[in-house]
């Protein structure tokens, strides 16, 4: 099971598994960020190819107008897959809430 909300702060609050089958409902959710954002893994289990292209897509879009993701909490499975494809290199990640 996949939930994306608004946490504290405007903190976006992932949890569960993000397989393919919750890309619209994600994409849906990110269209609403509209500024420089922190992204919250702490509850996620897991990231599929197709969540990690909504992130692409979201960090694409605030870039072109100054802003980004930041993304914290990430599992040291999903650390890796940020890594691995080199996703590392366009997103700032972190280890905590700011």
């Amino acid at each position: 099971m996949f939930d994306i909300q608004w946490g504290k702060d405007g903190v976006v609050v992932l949890s569960g598994r993000w397989d393919a089958s919750q890309t619209e409902r994600a994409e849906a959710f990110f269209r609403l960020v509209s500024e420089t954002s922190v992204v919250d893994f702490s509850k996620l289990e897991y990231i599929s190819s197709a969540g990690l292209g909504v992130l692409v897509v979201t960090q694409k879009r605030l870039g072109d107008s100054g802003g980004g993701l930041k993304l914290v909490n990430l599992n040291n499975h999903i650390a890796d897959v940020f890594r691995f494809s080199g996703l590392d290199q366009i997103f700032e990640i972190g280890t905590g809430l700011p």
